[in-house]
This record gives C-alpha cells, structure tokens and sequence, in this order.
C-alpha cells in the first residue's frame, strides 16, 4: 500500500487551475522529486499533501487513511519551507528540540533525539549558535535535523536547495539524500532545478500548468521523455519537424527542411504523418572530419563553450538550422573551433518521434 496517494485533485485560485485531476501514488520510503518551472503547480501540490491548502476536488491519503479533513500536524507529515523558517529567537539546539517538546516527549527522550540528528547533520558543535550567525548551508541543515526530530515519516521540502550557492547545492544534493534514506524517511522534493532532481530522486514527476506530463526513473525521464515538453524541459532536447516518408521493421525514415533525412528506430507512426524528432545535445556526435552515413549533417561551429569537463556546441547545418551538442573533453580527440567546418551525427535509437503538436512547436516547449 502506497504511503501516500492522491486521487484527482483539482485546486483552482480563481480562473487559475493550479492542480488538475493529479494522481500520484508514494512508496514508504520513497524520495520523489516533482519538477516543474514557477507556475507549475509545485508548491500547491505539496501544501496540498501537508494540509495547508483544502483541494477543490479528489481525496488524499496517507497510510491507507482519507486525511482531506485532517489538519496539519496530525498527517505524520513537515513541510520544510524554501527559506527554512527557523525560529530567529532561538538557538540551533531550542530550534531542533522544538518539535519533539511539543509532542510531550519526556526530557530524555528530547535530548537523545535532538543530539542524534544534530550529530547526523555535523552541527553538534554550534547547538549554541542562533540561525542569524550561521552560514546559508547550516541554516538549511538546522531545518532538516527540525524536521527529522519531529518524528515525522514524511519530509515535505519546498525548494531546500533553492537559496544556497551552486556549490553547497550540489553538496546537500547528496547529504539530504543519504539522510532521507538513512533515517528511512518519504520525501517529496520539489524543485525547478533538472540536474538536482535527477542526482537526487527515486522517482520524478514532470509537472506543467498543473498537470502531471511524465512519472518515472531519472533515467526514464531523460532518456525516453514522453513528451515534447518533457524533452525540451529534462535535457534541452534539439527538435526536428518534418514528415514519415518511409518506414520498415527497423524504423522510419522522417524528412526535414533543407532535404535532409532522419532515421530513427521507431515505427509508432504512418507514412505522411507531421512529426518532431528529439535528440539530446549529448546523443549528438561533432567530428571534426567529414564523413557520410545516416543521421550525418555537415556543418560549421557558430560557437564553443566550455562547461567543466564537457564542451558545448552550437552547429549552423544548410540554410540555418541549428544543432546543439555537448561531449566530455575527454571524450573529444580534436577540439573543434568557432568557424570551423565539422559533421554532427546521432544513433537512430537515440531518437525520440512524437506528433505534432496542434498548437504548432514553440507552443507545446512552453512551460506556462
């Protein structure tokens, strides 16, 4: 039985419908990233679960137990703000101890709990500290420990990972990770942040304008996006729009503007259909020689930047379509140079084929 399950839920704000007819079922001990930009629905979803917004429609359970009408701090549940909320009048010890002092836990039973998680987190030696004279890192720190001390099953967390620096952030992916499992806790993540969810999450939602596009493995998310969206959202895929033109047991054959041709490996659509074709930057092969093959432009670097140990391209092909690929440095034996002319290729297998979108391209990437 799933620790958490939400059937249908609708929550509108006026003519806005943040939240429509959600499901979504969390395993105990599950930690869920639910990953969308601003305006997604997010935030909603997550004060939905916590019991501090009332949903215009569907049911919400927890444990097998209805607790649309259970108030807050029965649901078994902290929702861990973005900005952490700490008590700025009390130090990192009183913040820490607070819920389990709440509860009516007896004195030794506060004291053994706060000094574990405090120890957990490596914060034992500024339990003395108030929030004001603790780095960004801490303070969000100090809010987890607040948040596995209360004995809760279920962390909520809003952003946590939002207000800190790039560095601690990659940091705390894998400390907030390995303490969720550690203590064997459920988290439900909300983020705008890909790369956070992916390095982060059991499983990921793709949310947008409120509605559920994709739920699935890190990996099912990047590699085998379900939709337009979701490609362009997770991996900043390269879309090619064009017709079915050919189509056998191995794949179909897609035409493209400029007379160009694509194979890919699926066979899900008919001979004459409107299609887009999605590759990820990093399926995409630039080589500086030129050679011939399926799925190989000719073409010439408008632009190189280096990120880390991967480098970034940006390919002109024929009249103007543009080409986007990212490889390790290690992985390229000559680096290709702004106005040099270079092939790029990609694997057929590595090619996502969906319909075309009614509302044209550029309507269904967009987010809000």
């Amino acid at each position: 039985m799933p620790l958490v399950k939400l059937v249908n839920i609708t929550k509108k704000f006026g003519e806005i419908i943040a939240l429509d007819n959600i499901e979504l079922s969390i395993e105990d001990g599950e930690y869920l990233c639910v990953l969308g930009q601003t305006g997604a629905g997010k935030t909603t979803l997550l004060r939905t679960i916590a019991g501090l917004i009332r949903p215009d429609g569907g049911e919400i359970f927890i444990e097998g137990e209805l607790v649309n009408d259970v108030p807050p701090e029965e649901r078994d549940a902290v929702y861990m703000f973005q900005h952490f909320a700490l008590f700025p009048h009390m130090n990192v010890w009183d913040n820490v101890s607070f819920g389990p002092s709440i509860k009516n836990w007896d004195n030794e039973q506060v004291k053994t709990i706060s000094s574990e998680v405090l120890e957990m987190v490596r914060l034992s030696d500024r339990q003395d500290a108030f929030p004001s004279e603790l780095s960004g890192g801490m303070q969000q720190r100090v809010a987890l420990a607040r948040g596995i001390a209360s004995g809760a099953k279920i962390l909520l967390l809003d952003e946590p990972l939002g207000a800190l620096d790039a560095r601690l952030r990659v940091d705390l992916r894998r400390q907030l990770r390995r303490l969720v499992k550690d203590q064997k806790l459920t988290a439900v993540h909300v983020t705008h942040d890909q790369e956070e969810a992916l390095m982060t999450a059991d499983r990921i939602m793709v949310l947008r304008k409120g509605k559920v596009e994709q739920v699935g493995l890190p990996s099912e998310i990047y590699s085998s996006p379900k939709s337009i969206f979701v490609a362009s959202f997770v991996g900043n895929a390269n879309f090619f729009e064009g017709n079915v033109i050919e189509m056998d047991n191995s794949g179909s054959t897609i035409w493209i503007r400029g007379d160009y041709q694509i194979r890919v490996s699926q066979t899900d659509r008919k001979v004459g259909d409107k299609v887009v074709v999605a590759v990820k930057p990093t399926d995409v092969i630039i080589n500086p020689d030129s050679h011939k093959g399926k799925n190989v432009f000719s073409g010439m670097v408008d632009s190189s930047t280096f990120v880390g140990g991967s480098m970034k391209y940006k390919v002109i092909v024929g009249d103007g379509m543009v080409i986007f690929s990212e490889a390790l440095v290690s992985n390229i034996q000559e680096l290709p140079r702004p106005g040099q002319e270079v092939t790029v290729s990609f694997h057929p297998a590595r090619c996502c084929l969906f319909e075309y979108p009614e509302a044209g391209l550029l309507k269904e990437i967009e987010a809000i």
